[in-house]
């Protein structure tokens, strides 16, 4: 799993994904509110998500996040491609 901002990147692993989310461990510190692309799987072909931090759980060896995607409301599917 990777998750960039403009002037950072760090990799993480995703515990849960769902519609609306995903739950991960991540190396470096996120900040609770700000947008994040993420993508999970393979960065060649798997598209960015806009996400946000929804919460998040600081551990001695990174943090534990909730994503929550920007492009989808609340109780529905992600858009399809074209």
């Amino acid at each position: 799993m990777l998750v960039r901002a403009p002037g950072f990147e760090t990799h993480g692993w995703a515990l849960n994904v769902s519609r609306g989310g995903v739950r991960a461990v991540v190396e470096e510190p996120l900040l609770q509110g700000h947008e994040y692309e993420v993508i999970v799987g393979d960065e060649d072909s798997v598209a960015p998500r806009r996400s946000e931090v929804a919460w998040l759980q600081d551990e001695s060896d990174g943090q534990i996040v909730g994503l929550k995607y920007l492009d989808v409301e609340d109780g529905s599917v992600p858009p399809k491609d074209g």
